[in-house]
């Protein structure tokens, strides 16, 4: 019983404070705030007794908040500036968005004052389409002209941007999925790909052309073009050089250790003696075994082969407007291969376990250079990813 009642006292406060804090972004004016919590709990139940103060405070922040909204529209209204008409376009959406969302809890009654909540609905779609109708026009008109007087590629972005939203609130309009398309491509910034040598080393084809895969770099930049393959018809804004410095392979080294190792194994069995050389029995007169152990010698001879490879590079960013570069990064990379295998003189029961595993191995041909240096690369392009898809030119 104690249970149900504690219970039933933090339902109530939780109800209580939920009533509280609508009230208060209603008192402070946050009308859309009051509105979302009074219907997302009178969705849930619209009859319960505790939800009866969420409909006098959904039909009060409704009045206020379309009596301020349409105030406000009327303002912009007034002021006659073309650019406040996405604002108001968008609070004529947001009032008929609020009201759809109320319509399906009505009708609610008010127990305490006998009625039903009013709730003082308009048909908002006549004024939504005549100001998209004019909203339409002057972002029109607004991006055509900026296209046509535009000096910088700043110019065409934020044309582009007006047209795409355009597109969005009144697909079709006009031209304007053609002038999106001339918006985008004048908009856009390209860079110039090059991979250069600075060593006396090959590099390896298959390095270099996955070090120019860009597709594989994860670039999330809608107004940024890198080409690997330079187009003559396209002006490059900047220029991205991948300059090897300097790359090492070291020689071909095979490595020996030799280890003696000792042990102790059993080798059959014999009886128990006492000190007079007497077979000792147990108590039920048997003879007592006992194993016989012998000291075994075993040598390993250890073989590790080695070889290494160091790539040092520059990544490098220079506008080719100035000619100026703008940044440089050094990359670095190695790789080295290791294989160890073994053999052995005496008796191989010496041997610990880890050990025994280079006895089943054998010499292996060494990479060539060209594949140490291949490997060498994956870290070098894993670093060169991280470089461009994080770069920001602007």
């Amino acid at each position: 019983m104690k249970k149900v009642l504690l219970l039933t006292a933090i339902l109530m406060l939780a109800a209580c404070g939920g009533v509280k804090k609508t009230q208060e972004a209603l008192n402070t004016g946050n009308y859309n705030t009051a509105m979302n919590k009074a219907i997302k709990n009178l969705a849930e139940n619209k009859t319960k007794k505790g939800n009866q103060e969420y409909i006098t405070l959904l039909e009060e922040a409704f009045a206020k908040n379309t009596d301020r909204e349409l105030q406000e529209i009327a303002f912009l209204q007034n002021d006659g500036n073309p650019a406040n008409l996405e604002k108001i376009y968008n609070k004529y959406l947001q009032l008929k968005n609020t009201q759809e969302r109320i319509k399906p809890l009505l009708p609610l009654f008010i127990n305490e004052e006998g009625r039903e909540a009013r709730f003082d609905f308009v048909n908002y779609d006549n004024r939504i389409l005549n100001t998209k109708d004019d909203l339409s026009e002057h972002l029109y008109e607004s991006a055509s002209n900026l296209l046509a007087s535009a000096k910088y590629k700043a110019d065409y972005r934020a044309a582009y941007d007006d047209l795409k939203y355009l597109q969005e609130i009144n697909p079709g309009y006009r031209e304007t999925v053609a002038k999106m398309d001339e918006a985008y491509n004048k908009g856009l910034e390209y860079v110039r790909v090059k991979i250069g040598n600075q060593t006396q080393q090959i590099i390896p084809e298959r390095l270099e052309k996955e070090l120019l895969d860009f597709n594989a770099f994860g670039i999330d930049n809608f107004w940024l073009q890198y080409h690997t393959n330079p187009l003559k018809n396209i002006k490059y804004d900047y220029a991205m050089d991948v300059d090897f410095m300097e790359i090492n392979v070291s020689p071909e080294r095979v490595n020996e250790t030799q280890i003696i190792k000792e042990r102790q194994i059993k080798d059959g069995w014999e009886y128990l003696l006492d000190n007079d050389g007497n077979v000792v029995k147990d108590s039920l007169g048997n003879k007592i075994k006992v194993d016989k152990m012998r000291t075994v010698t075993c040598k390993f001879f250890q073989f590790t082969q080695t070889k290494s490879a160091q790539i040092g590079a520059k990544v490098s960013f220079t506008d080719l407007r100035n000619g100026q570069e703008i940044n440089s990064y050094p990359l670095s990379s190695q790789f080295v291969f290791e294989h160890i295998f073994a053999n052995y003189q005496g008796d191989q029961r010496a041997l610990d376990d880890d050990l025994l595993v280079y006895l089943n191995a054998r010499e292996v041909p060494f990479p060539t250079n060209e594949q140490m240096v291949y490997d060498a690369g994956e870290d070098l392009k894993a670093r060169l990813k991280g470089i461009v898809s994080q770069y920001q030119f602007n």
